[in-house]
């Protein structure tokens, strides 16, 4: 799993192509990830008690994972993520600038 809950990430791919934002949830089963204000879809939400109205909330839902690219920290560039091992500790590291994520 190369993108983890708090990454920024680009949208490269579908309705929201070019979207920044935030990872907000990660599903490694589904290779799938909820990002912050990308891919809102109407939710009807019924009435808890008895004289409230039922609502229609938009929510972000799953976004699979190929069609996301993180964006570096360091350079600011979406990209590729690699892996190191260091000292038996692995961290994943930018293909442009070399610089630990």
């Amino acid at each position: 799993m190369k993108i983890r809950k708090g990454d920024t990430v680009l949208i490269v791919s579908g309705k929201d192509r070019r979207k920044k934002g935030k990872v907000l949830e990660v599903f490694p089963r589904d290779d799938r990830a909820v990002i912050e204000g990308a891919n809102l879809r109407k939710k009807h939400v019924k009435p808890k008690r008895s004289g409230q109205k039922g609502q229609i909330i938009e929510m972000p839902f799953p976004i699979h994972l190929s069609n996301l690219k993180l964006i570096c920290q360091k350079c600011g560039k979406p990209t590729r993520v690699g892996s190191k091992i260091k000292e038996n500790k692995k961290f994943r590291v930018c293909k442009k600038c070399g610089q630990s994520l």
